[in-house]
């Protein structure tokens, strides 16, 4: 620390809450949350929740998307499809950006107007899913006994269960867009954040009954834990590491100053993505096997059909072997992708303004040379770091099966991971405001 500067003191530390708007911000994200979580305990009417909570318990698909949706699956509420819609729609989004030419130059050439555009799209096709995965979760609630409640109008009540569950979805996905642009952190992020944490108590309680009369089971437990602590660590290790690439700026002089001339560097981050990869690889995983289970409800005349679709949505679902090869696959595939995608990791834009403005790394020539140089450090570093978040994905799952303690496996892998980095990034979000908006309060003698 340079001499004579000292850290904040509590006085300081309090005018920035004000003065900085940031407890605006903070308050205004825990209403938001809040909001979140009324609706998720709100039921949809007709429905007998107790008979579809069982079934969510003794299914691994049901189970991990209520984790995901806080509850509100479980509970049959009005926010029961949670923000799951708008997750795929921006994934499919931003995949189809990448192959239509047009979709590519509203995110790339035409800046903030069309990234609006682009979020228009995404909006429009969140109602489209909204509507099927409605439609679906109300066909798997019929052939359930019991599930719905005999003195309904049948007809009416799946237009009403539809219509109410697709508005649920987009106030959901409202309230995220709401959290991201006024309040702290990413929206879509944080609702899945907060309903990972609303569910840890159910897998504590359910892990603390099971191994309470096994001492083999409790050392298992121990090392379960170390295990994800040991996992924590080095999820906060991917998240901060940076690749540093010097960059040498030359002296220019204005009047009878002389400014730049010292070097600096562009940080290249070794997981560009973030958690949104695992939120990514989950939302298209469980996609297609939550469709397979549903489909695997209904009346087959055909036995083998049947048993193709069950043994199918088995091998897709969070216990089969295929689920985590594929897992890791998608991981490693959509870190390339958010890293392609991101402004600030181009090398031809990066390399085009470091020569507009003199800079250059030591050793490489300006243009075409710094943006192949650029390139090739790029992709050794987000392969390092996709290849390590793939695996940091798949050993808490591991751990448990070795352990035997699968209670916890809700909140092992995928969970972890999230949690981990959304705190992180809610963390440095809140950090960079205050030095952006109070710096010079760190600068008092």
């Amino acid at each position: 620390m340079a001499q004579g500067m000292r850290m904040p003191s509590t006085d300081d530390l309090m005018s920035m809450w004000h003065a900085s708007g940031l407890k605006q911000k903070i308050l205004f994200t825990f209403m938001m949350i809040a909001a979140f979580r009324f609706g998720a305990q709100m039921p949809l009417y007709g429905i007998n929740n107790s008979v579809f909570s069982n079934i969510a318990q003794g299914n691994n698909i049901i189970g991990f998307l209520d984790l995901f949706s806080g509850g509100a699956l479980g509970n049959v509420s009005i926010f029961a499809l949670g923000i799951g819609p708008f997750i795929t729609s921006s994934i499919i989004v931003q995949l189809i950006s990448v192959v239509i030419p047009s979709l590519e130059k509203l995110q790339k050439e035409e800046g903030e107007a069309g990234r609006r555009k682009l979020s228009q799209y995404t909006r429009v096709f969140t109602v489209v899913l909204a509507v099927f995965q409605s439609l679906i979760f109300m066909l798997f609630m019929r052939h359930l006994p019991g599930a719905i409640q005999p003195n309904v109008n049948h007809i009416m009540f799946y237009i009403s269960s539809i219509t109410v569950l697709t508005a649920g979805a987009m106030l959901v996905m409202w309230i995220s867009e709401l959290i991201t642009e006024k309040g702290i952190g990413n929206g879509g992020s944080l609702i899945i954040f907060i309903g990972i944490l609303s569910g840890i108590p159910v897998y504590a309680t359910r892990t603390a009954q099971m191994v309470s009369h096994s001492t083999q089971l409790q050392m298992g437990l121990l090392a379960l834990l170390a295990i994800f602590f040991v996992t924590m660590i080095f999820i906060v290790i991917m998240q901060e590491a940076v690749r540093k690439v010097i960059i040498v700026n030359p002296k220019r002089q204005v009047g009878n100053k002389v400014y730049g001339g010292m070097n600096s560097y562009i940080p290249f981050k070794l997981n560009p993505g973030g958690v949104m990869p695992i939120i990514f690889a989950v939302a298209i995983l469980l996609f297609p096997s939550t469709v397979l289970s549903i489909v695997g409800q209904a009346n087959f005349k055909s036995v083998a059909v049947k048993d193709a679709v069950m043994n199918l949505a088995h091998w897709l679902s969070p216990d089969g072997i295929v689920y985590y090869i594929m897992y890791f696959l998608l991981i490693v595939a959509l870190t390339f992708f958010y890293a392609s995608i991101m402004p600030n990791m181009q090398p031809k834009d990066i390399a085009t303004n470091l020569k507009k403005y003199g800079s250059s790394i030591p050793g490489i020539k300006p243009g075409k040379p710094t943006a192949d140089a650029l390139d090739k450090i790029l992709t050794k570093t987000t392969f390092i770091g996709a290849i390590g978040l793939g695996i940091i994905a798949l050993v808490p799952s591991f751990a448990s099966y070795i352990t035997n303690i699968k209670t916890l496996q809700g909140i092992g892998a995928t969970s972890l991971i999230i949690m981990v980095g959304v705190a992180l990034d809610l963390i440095n979000q809140v950090r960079t405001h205050l030095l952006a908006r109070n710096y010079e309060s760190f600068l008092k003698q």
